[in-house]
């Protein structure tokens, strides 16, 4: 496999831009090598600048759902275009994406559209504060909910890759206002709030993580979240911005049977472009400006062209509900190939090969994972033509767009990559 092409586009990058990249774990600083520069992509494959063929499994970090360049997606992009790009004010549209929304999640009684996750956490987190008159929030460990200054404590993603516990810039008074526990530890939480519950705003979590690995959580975990915070007075933040429309059209909150006050959500529901949107109780919602005291705006929120697209693709996955099981199933059939020595962890069409001997059930135990050998499992399904996402700490996604042959092509080349790097 040549990259002669990619390779002098990462050249120059490299002195444009921090690490040649515009985010951090596109860097393949943890598997080695030089990252292949996309060209295009089209229902599960994405090709390189030099002519390679790539199997996609990262799907743009999961908003894919429907793969690439779905029917759907480009002719609302054609329509958007014919009617402008922004505007900065109220659309139609606007109203449809959030009435689809709140129909699809009852949780999310008035919601409020933003551009990425990022944003919608943040935003999530103020209103929080503000609505409950308390300054603490609790995380968990190994859940990255963007990169929002106080939740940068013992996150994921790239921070776990990395292996950088906090981040510099980020003022100490900031980062004591969040206390992080280990995830699925639901003894700690209740430890936690009976010493300091009156102070604490709220609690945030991924109903089923995905940036430290995709790591389900332990039968009664959110549950507790549910009954602990309520006894509180705290609020329970979803963070669905990887879940939401992912793992079921009405989020991991419809799996689990669980209303939180507030939810986050993007990815899947801007189908690709950037938005997001938070949401919950219409009680708390109020406190938004310009009902309440809690600010938050943004010059690009809402635009139509990311709109057009979100209600496109939640149109059509309403329509189709039998994608979720589809994909489920050959998400499954995927991960039957794993060998002994090797844990995976799976939940829909989301899942993680950790390269270690133990049950993966929160920060500490992904931690204990064999990044070498990953990084060597990486290259070899690189090789093969499979582009998995270059960090032990990430999710992988199934599309509506893998066919039975593409899952049964990729597991051919993961028993050869298997026995690469176990060798």
């Amino acid at each position: 496999m040549k990259l002669d092409r990619s390779r002098q586009l990462y050249e120059r990058a490299v002195r444009l831009m921090p690490g040649g990249v515009n985010s951090p774990v596109r860097a393949f600083r943890s598997v080695g090598g030089v990252p292949p520069f996309i060209a295009r992509g089209k229902g599960c494959r994405i090709y390189d600048v030099d002519g390679n063929e790539y199997v996609d499994y990262v799907g743009s970090w999961g908003p894919l759902l429907l793969g690439h360049r779905h029917a759907v997606v480009i002719e609302a992009l054609e329509q958007a275009l014919a009617i402008g790009t922004s505007f900065g004010a109220p659309t139609e549209l606007e109203v449809e994406l959030a009435e689809l929304i709140r129909d699809a999640m009852p949780s999310m009684e008035m919601v409020r559209l933003v551009n990425s996750g990022t944003e919608a956490t943040m935003s999530a987190l103020r209103l929080a504060r503000g609505f409950t008159g308390r300054e603490l929030v609790v995380k968990f460990e190994g859940n990255y909910h963007g990169a929002v200054d106080s939740l940068l404590v013992r996150a994921g993603s790239g921070v776990a890759t990395f292996g950088i516990p906090d981040t510099a810039g980020v003022p100490a008074s900031f980062a004591n206002a969040t206390i992080a526990v280990p995830y699925n530890a639901l003894d700690v939480v209740e430890e936690v709030f009976r010493h300091r519950g009156e102070q604490i705003a709220a609690v945030i979590v991924e109903p089923v993580a995905g940036n430290m690995g995709c790591v389900p959580p332990l039968p009664g975990f959110l549950e507790g979240l549910r009954r602990i915070t309520e006894q509180y007075g705290a609020l329970l933040i979803f963070d669905e911005v990887m879940t939401g429309f992912r793992v079921a059209y009405g989020g991991a909150q419809q799996l689990f049977g669980i209303r939180p006050d507030l939810t986050t959500i993007g990815k899947v529901v801007g189908g690709g472009l950037p938005l997001a949107a938070y949401g919950g109780r219409a009680d708390i919602m109020r406190y938004v400006a310009p009902d309440g005291p809690v600010y938050q705006a943004g010059t690009l929120s809402g635009n139509p062209i990311a709109v057009s697209v979100g209600i496109a693709v939640l149109k059509y996955l309403k329509q189709h509900p039998e994608i979720y099981q589809q994909i489920d199933q050959r998400t499954a059939d995927l991960v039957s190939v794993t060998p002994a020595g090797i844990t995976v962890n799976r939940f829909g069409s989301m899942f993680t090969w950790f390269f270690t001997d133990q049950p993966v059930t929160d920060y500490a135990t992904a931690r204990r994972s064999d990044v070498q050998r990953f990084a060597k499992f990486h290259q070899a399904m690189l090789r093969q033509g499979i582009y998995l996402p270059p960090s032990q700490f990430e999710a992988a996604f199934v599309s509506a767009a893998h066919t039975a042959e593409d899952i049964a092509r990729t597991k051919e080349a993961a028993r050869q990559a298997f026995s690469e790097a176990l060798a």
